[in-house]
């Protein structure tokens, strides 16, 4: 996996790029509306595109840190034989859209699915937007299932990893700007976080595996 240290993510370069190259093309024809226009976008893809360290919080080796910024809008409980409760988690614009892998193991599958971006609230969104899902086991051989969900984003959904890959807890794996996170967490698994939690991805603890 190829980690960008840059403050900028990679996936915004190009917007950033158009943004600056029409800014200084409006400004030469002396289109100061449309320059100021231009230099809004740019400061608006500089913010949403941010790529910012985050500090290595010392978990247990059995933890699951929030691979998202954002908010838990819901927790349910399973009637399933694999995994017992889902954890649903809400990105907007405002969050930092860098995707952080959860736990330190491997990355046994993941399935990208490309779609719409309708708004999530559709009830044909869940079915037919862009998403993908990728299965984590840790080092004890835990797995947990996420999923990740595209709503209204003018961005696709960057997945950054391949299966097999050996991962660390924190890493960089992705990118989704605006979207739903469903996190599967097994039978084994003891929950740190409730319903409207603010969490930062890498930084918030979601739990322990018991």
């Amino acid at each position: 996996m190829r980690t960008s240290l840059l403050p900028i993510a990679k996936e915004g370069w190009n917007y950033i790029a158009y943004a600056i190259g029409f800014s200084i093309f409006f400004s030469l024809l002396d289109l100061e509306l449309l320059s100021f226009f231009s230099f809004l976008v740019l400061m608006v893809s500089l913010y949403i595109f941010r790529n910012p360290e985050r500090e290595l919080v010392r978990f247990e080796n059995q933890s699951v840190v929030s691979p998202v910024d954002g908010r838990i809008s819901s927790i349910e409980e399973l009637e399933d034989s694999e995994y017992a409760y889902k954890v649903i988690i809400e990105s907007k614009y405002s969050d930092v859209a860098i995707l952080r892998t959860p736990l330190t193991g491997s990355l046994i599958s993941t399935k990208n699915i490309n779609g719409t971006r309708l708004s999530l609230s559709d009830t044909l969104a869940s079915k037919i937007n862009e998403n993908a899902t990728l299965i984590f086991q840790n080092e004890e051989g835990n797995k947990i299932k996420i999923s990740h969900y595209l709503d209204r984003s003018f961005c696709n959904l960057s997945i950054n990893v391949s299966e097999s890959q050996k991962l660390f807890q924190s890493a960089r794996y992705g990118l989704m700007l605006s979207g739903e996170t469903i996190i599967y967490l097994p039978q084994n698994f003891r929950l740190n976080v409730s319903v409207g939690n603010e969490l930062t991805a890498s930084e918030s603890l979601i739990g322990y595996f018991s």
